[in-house]
């Protein structure tokens, strides 16, 4: 399995925000009732998608922005990479070096995580 080697940074809360008003359609394209936020990993360098993740079309529900959704472990729980589509290209509200985390509870108080603190996350 790829492990992506990262450090939590404060977030924007606008994925988590997005997730409580979409929560079941996120539900739909994941299988998982997941958390009204994220944990926001910076990554040393930009990296790319891996192939074929699930993809929530704008148009789906009704919004302007699609999304990757790449399923992963992080400490050891299923969880998702998520990542606009602006993003990706560099034209989103974070640079391609920062991913997002969503699983079905709040990582970073769960695990009592700190930005800086070191973290793997496994892509299978």
């Amino acid at each position: 399995m790829p492990l992506l080697y990262c450090k939590p940074v404060s977030g924007l809360g606008i994925f988590g925000y997005w997730i409580g008003q979409l929560g079941d359609h996120y539900e739909r394209k994941t299988g998982m009732h997941l958390y009204s936020g994220t944990l926001n990993l910076e990554l040393p360098e930009s990296d790319s998608l891996p192939p074929n993740p699930l993809r929530p079309e704008a148009h789906e529900y009704g919004g302007r922005v699609s999304v990757n959704i790449v399923p992963c472990l992080i400490l050891g729980r299923p969880a998702f990479l998520l990542l606009t589509d602006q993003n990706e290209i560099g034209t989103g509200h974070h640079p391609r070096n920062l991913i997002e985390i969503a699983t079905d509870l709040g990582l970073r108080d769960a695990y009592s995580l700190r930005d800086g603190d070191p973290i793997e996350v496994e892509i299978p």
